[in-house]
């Protein structure tokens, strides 16, 4: 499914050039409102290159992938020595954890 949905984006990404250089190579020199043409349907082009190449198929097993582990407890860690909070500057450290809404000031 992944070769699909890669093979589709470069189709589209090689159409979108060809629509872009021929455009403006040789088509302006017949008619410029077709160029002018070509260039927005090149301009939509990518976005929809995109989407398809991102897209979940119904085969894809996304929904049942194992959660990724949990990070580490950096709040568990001692504070170093001094009375310092973890950054090694009491104020900041009051700072921060009033902004993280572990200590209220009064």
């Amino acid at each position: 499914m992944y070769r699909r949905r890669r093979r589709a984006y470069f189709l589209m990404m090689g159409g979108c050039l060809v629509l872009f250089v021929s455009a403006w190579a040789f088509v302006r020199l017949w008619s410029m409102p077709a160029a002018i043409a070509m260039c927005v349907i090149a301009m939509v082009i990518p976005p929809v290159a995109a989407m398809t190449a991102n897209r979940k198929g119904p085969e894809d097993r996304w929904w049942d992938d194992p959660a990724p582990p949990p990070p580490p407890d950096e709040r568990r860690k001692e504070p170093p020595k001094g009375g310092a909070g973890p950054t090694g500057d009491p104020e900041s450290d009051a700072w921060w954890d009033e902004l993280d809404g572990r200590k209220r000031r009064p």
